[in-house]
């Protein structure tokens, strides 16, 4: 399929201003822009050895990062605190006038980025974009295994020394994380009491493997054969170093278990209220207030909740509320696959074979796709527990690996097949692989490659869901279309219940309740769901934040351009420029020509 230049497509007229003959200020301001993104990457991928191994860059300068991890210790913190405001203070310095097309684009998105996680760096607790160190949803003891295991290769014996040297590592980062709990404990900021007791088994559970088990050890095992008895090095350390680092960190959140409460909401918490505000802007890349967002997920619902009862009625589903008759579905005679092995084989076959049946609609509605595959996988087991229903892993910069829809499958249960075409559509195609695999395969700058705003990624991929209805793929199937409809409840349902928790002092309980009630969802994803909201404050308001930004944008250039407007360049112009706050994308396709 015929592949468009990019600077045609994405800004149109708004990119004709940036001519060959640019005043001597203008060039000046270019130049002083990309200098100044070269040594802000340059520098992340020195601080992240990880994020330099993710984007297939730990070579060359960056070579050392492959034997080492990111240093998570209190002075690490309090550097990546202070950072974002000291790259907005550079960026002020280059003229913002003698920008346009693509360069004021970039301009304005780095500095929203820089200026947001300045503001959630104010407070003295957690991190920038989340309000704790270790939780049942994120920590070094999840994050530390699925890296090594997926992402740090091992092509030779000096690979497999790296491997070993970050191995050692994990139980330094372990412990900066223990300490940081701690301090963070003693300033009254401590995750509730249900999200530790899932941190503390989920780690015990770790830490119990059978050493020739954990995948620490098997790993390497596996991937070294040809280079000698790497395995039995992995087990001295394991054993060593890092066992003893995850039972130094189990009895540090047991401490804090012992003083933990009930009550989920960060507005409990010192400045929660302006914290969460903070979170929210970062995630939504708007102004709306908790109440804004709290209404719109209301309103949404409810007119979301009308088609679903029509569809509903079709089938004779008339009793009961929309949720409740949604849950009777989930038993109907082969919508649920066995909850075995074979079963979850079962349902990545299914998952790769909607992606396979998509490709020859795909012409009609986007001029520019993705060269680089996208691969449905299972959450690895030893995180499933904790971990989303689905998330996409976008590819590597340099090609070397694929994008990725890692689907959970700790329960086939919570996925009927009816559900599954909506959520391969969101995470795979035409969703979040074909946003962030052609960031990856674009000529953005390196660092706006890395840049990532949820309220527009995962805003395109609930609209991905509606363009895959549009395109004709529920004809004939009211189920599917009933869940394409409740995935798009359950977003709204988010900005309820996120709000709910931390702005109107919703308990964990009555949020649950709110969503199974709502959207008919089985109470056990749901509770998974509504915990990771409790860990991670206003994320989940994006989707349907940025879904509405995508559509209304959309309606706006389709009256603009009337019959001028094309569905597939439209595709084009608000992929082509990147993630971008829901800001600059509105400047983006209102300056669009078609």
């Amino acid at each position: 399929m015929a592949r468009f230049d990019r600077r045609q497509i994405m800004m149109g007229a708004a990119a004709t201003a940036l001519s060959t003959a640019l005043p001597a200020q203008a060039a000046d301001a270019k130049g002083q822009l990309y200098a100044l993104f070269d040594t802000f990457f340059d520098a992340d991928l020195s601080d992240s050895p990880e994020q330099a191994t993710n984007l297939g860059l730990d070579t060359g300068a960056h070579a050392d990062a492959r034997s080492k991890l990111g240093d998570r210790s209190i002075a690490g913190w309090r550097k990546d605190r202070a950072e974002p405001a000291a790259r907005v203070k550079r960026l002020k310095t280059i003229d913002r006038k003698a920008l346009s097309g693509d360069d004021a684009v970039n301009y304005d998105t780095a500095l929203f980025q820089y200026e947001t996680r300045a503001a959630a760096g104010a407070f003295d607790y957690g991190a920038i974009s989340q309000p704790y160190v270790v939780t049942q949803l994120y920590g070094a003891y999840s994050s530390v295994p699925s890296f090594l295991d997926t992402k740090h290769t091992i092509a030779s014996a000096a690979d497999a020394d790296t491997y070993l040297a970050r191995l050692a590592a994990f139980a330094t980062v372990l412990d900066q994380e223990s300490e940081r709990v701690a301090a963070d404990a003693g300033k009254g900021v401590i995750p509730a009491d249900f999200m530790l007791d899932k941190a503390i088994a989920q780690l015990t559970k770790f830490r119990a493997q059978p050493v020739e088990q954990n995948v620490l050890v098997a790993s390497l095992a596996r991937r070294t054969k040809a280079f000698g008895d790497y395995d039995a090095k992995a087990a001295g350390l394991l054993t060593s170093t890092v066992h003893p680092a995850l039972e130094r960190q189990i009895e540090t959140l047991k401490a804090a278990r012992s003083k933990a409460t009930h009550e989920a909401g960060i507005g409990r918490l010192k400045d929660g209220d302006a914290f969460y505000a903070a979170l929210l802007k970062i995630y939504t890349t708007t102004d709306k207030t908790p109440d804004e967002v709290h209404r719109l997920g209301l309103e949404e619902g409810a007119e979301i909740s009308a088609r679903m009862d029509e569809i509903l009625k079709k089938r004779g589903l008339t009793q009961g509320s929309v949720g409740q008759r949604v849950a009777s579905l989930n038993t109907l005679p082969g919508e649920t696959y066995p909850n075995t092995d074979e079963g979850r084989a079962q349902m990545l076959a299914y998952c790769n074979r909607l992606i396979a049946e998509l490709q020859p609609r795909l012409p009609t509605w986007f001029g520019v796709t993705p060269k680089t595959p996208v691969e449905v996988r299972r959450v690895p087991a030893y995180t499933e527990a904790g971990a989303a229903g689905g998330y996409y892993e976008r590819p590597a910069l340099d090609g070397s690996r694929p994008g990725a829809f890692y689907i959970n499958l700790r329960d086939t249960a919570e996925r009927p097949r009816w559900s599954l075409p909506t959520l391969t559509y969101h995470e795979a195609a035409p969703g979040h692989h074909f946003q962030l695999a052609l960031v990856a395969e674009s000529t953005l700058p390196r660092l706006r490659q890395n840049m990532g705003f949820s309220a527009n990624t995962e805003g395109w991929a609930l609209y991905a869901e509606q363009v895959a209805m549009e395109m004709g793929l529920y004809e004939g199937d009211d189920l599917g279309l009933l869940g394409m409809y409740q995935a798009r409840l359950f977003r709204a349902g988010r900005c309820v219940v996120d709000t709910g928790i931390h702005t109107k002092g919703w308990s964990r309980e009555k949020a649950i309740a709110y969503m199974v009630e709502t959207g008919g969802e089985p109470e056990g994803r749901i509770t998974s769901e509504i915990e990771r909201y409790c860990a991670r404050p206003g994320q989940a308001c994006s989707y349907k934040v940025g879904h509405t930004v995508w559509v209304r944008a959309r309606e706006r250039a389709r009256q603009r351009l009337g019959a001028k407007f094309d569905i597939r360049r439209f595709h084009d112009a608000g992929l082509l420029v990147g993630p971008v706050p829901l800001t600059v994308l509105d400047r983006v396709i209102d300056a669009w020509q078609g």
